[in-house]
């Protein structure tokens, strides 16, 4: 079973979410700006990726650069921030198991299968 933390109005999280239904794979799907994220899910994503909770951030979204830019926290900090502003996660975000990719470009999802 793969899941994928969709944005509907995302051109690359809909492209990943179809090259997973061409593949004819069950995909459960999470709405992240309906459904965000908990802070213990959001890390667990980060270990998943292998990547630090800033990582995940959209860092060219206009919330990030009025707010966010410039300034240090530490990954519990960005993990909050996140939680609190999910359209700031980098989309989509794609797990099986205990590993995770993120589909940019679209392609990368196929690592999973």
């Amino acid at each position: 079973m793969l899941t994928i933390y969709h944005n509907t109005r995302c051109s690359k999280s809909r492209q990943a979410l179809d090259l997973l239904q061409q593949e004819n794979r069950e995909v459960q799907v999470i709405e992240y700006l309906k459904t965000p994220p908990t802070a213990a899910e959001l890390q667990s994503l980060a270990q998943k990726l292998h990547l630090k909770p800033e990582d995940l951030v959209r860092k060219q979204e206009k919330l990030f650069k009025e707010k966010f830019a410039g300034k240090v926290y530490t990954d519990e900090e960005w993990v909050a921030i996140l939680v609190a502003n999910p359209s700031l996660i980098e989309r989509p975000i794609v797990v099986k198991g205990d590993k995770a990719v993120i589909g940019r470009p679209p392609e990368n999802v196929l690592a999973l299968l």
